[in-house]
């Protein structure tokens, strides 16, 4: 994410935290459907964590969960979130994706909900995704596929919104692209679903073994 980004989800921070979220019942099901996945000795990543509403979410359903956001003021409100809640297990970090360390195959499950169409360089966190998990390990992902929508012309109007610092940085694909980039980056996609045409498409794909991918 640039410098200009930063500064634009610092500074919607606490309106950002008081928004309601815009489907609830689509919500649910995304949590429902990614708890199927999860097992009680699980430690998880979440990229793009936001105010940590999710992470605390999911917090009793695994060991321990790491979740990063580029804003540290995002990063403030999730973790008063998790203390006001009394949940232990997350532990909540001020980082960008790129200067995230974390040794290889070193989590279970890593969810990117609602960030990679956020990211330029949304292919090769895909990339760092799949190195990140342990063979048969959860990659989760929520993405708005602009493309695909009569919105598509917003790949025209962003730049110049990403430049001023008035909208974040936003990039425009397909579902066809996400999906050829995941599966290309050695998972197999278990479960893909899409409330409605122009609503991001949620995935859930597994990291493949070695002798998977190469058979």
């Amino acid at each position: 994410m640039t410098d200009r980004s930063h500064k634009f989800w610092d500074r919607i921070a606490k309106r950002y935290a008081k928004q309601p979220v815009a489907d609830e019942a689509s919500y649910q099901k995304k949590l429902q459907v990614t708890r199927e996945y999860f097992r009680p000795d699980m430690r998880v990543l979440e990229l793009g964590c936001g105010t940590g509403s999710t992470a605390i979410a999911h917090a009793p359903y695994v060991q321990h969960i790491t979740a990063i956001d580029v804003s540290s003021k995002m990063i403030d409100i999730a973790r008063g979130k998790a203390d006001a809640e009394g949940v232990s297990n997350v532990s909540f970090e001020q980082s960008t994706i790129d200067g995230f360390a974390a040794e290889p195959a070193s989590y279970d499950a890593v969810l990117c909900l609602s960030i990679l169409h956020l990211l330029d360089d949304w292919r090769e966190v895909i990339e760092r995704v799949h190195a990140l998990l342990k063979p048969g390990g959860v990659f989760v992902s929520s993405t708005a596929c602009i493309a695909d929508t009569p919105m598509r012309f917003l790949k025209y109007v962003v730049p110049i919104g990403t430049v001023s610092g008035l909208l974040p940085l936003l990039r425009v694909f397909t579902v066809g692209e996400l999906k050829e980039c995941i599966v290309r980056a050695g998972f197999s996609i278990e479960y893909e679903w899409q409330p409605a045409k122009g609503k991001a498409v949620f995935i859930v794909a597994t990291r493949l073994r070695p002798a998977e991918r190469d058979a």
